[in-house]
């Protein structure tokens, strides 16, 4: 089930220089702001994705993946796309949890926007899909900054995964990190 609701950080949580935290559906009509990010090699780093390098092939992403994805919001600041972040389901026996992901255009980094939109994140999650007991997310061993954004917003270090993922050619480590629905204090 697909869920369309807009995610807007309550103002009295609301810290640093970015009270205007939400997440939204991103749109088709995001493209321009999506291409700030997708087109960054920073940013695409550890992405098992390689930077988009034209508007075509960056509206046929939204079009074709993000838009049916059925839990995939832009990351916004009064309401403009600074990044995306994204639960994947399983199905079967491992419906019980699902992945975690996101990413941030690299103009806002450091500044605690993505450990809120994760924290926005736990909020929900849970209580719209009901069957998930746990949320778990995979980060480049590498990519301390990453960890360091899971481990503020609760998330629970499990171990690493070696020569678990192929990213760009080459197989990475893995942090995997994970959150229950039981971890969540109201």
């Amino acid at each position: 089930m697909e869920v369309t609701s807009v995610v807007q950080l309550d103002q009295a949580k609301a810290k640093g220089e970015y009270p205007n935290l939400s997440l939204r559906p991103l749109q088709v009509s995001d493209v321009e702001d999506f291409m700030v990010w997708a087109s960054d090699e920073k940013v695409t780093r550890f992405c098992t994705w390689e930077p988009y390098t034209n508007k075509e092939d960056g509206l046929d992403y939204i079009k074709n993946i993000v838009v049916p994805h059925p839990w995939l919001r832009a990351i916004c600041i009064d309401d403009r796309p600074v990044g995306a972040i994204s639960v994947s389901a399983n199905s079967g026996n491992d419906k019980c949890r699902g992945e975690l992901g996101y990413v941030l255009a690299f103009k806002y980094w450091g500044k605690g926007i993505v450990t809120r939109a994760v924290k926005m994140v736990v909020e929900t999650i849970f209580v719209e899909w009901p069957h998930l007991e746990r949320l778990e997310a995979l980060v480049d061993v590498e990519n301390v900054g990453s960890q360091r954004v899971l481990e503020k917003a609760g998330f629970q270090r499990e171990g690493v995964l070696r020569k678990y993922f192929i990213v760009k050619g080459r197989s990475r480590d893995r942090v995997m990190f994970s959150f229950l629905s039981t971890d969540y204090q109201s």
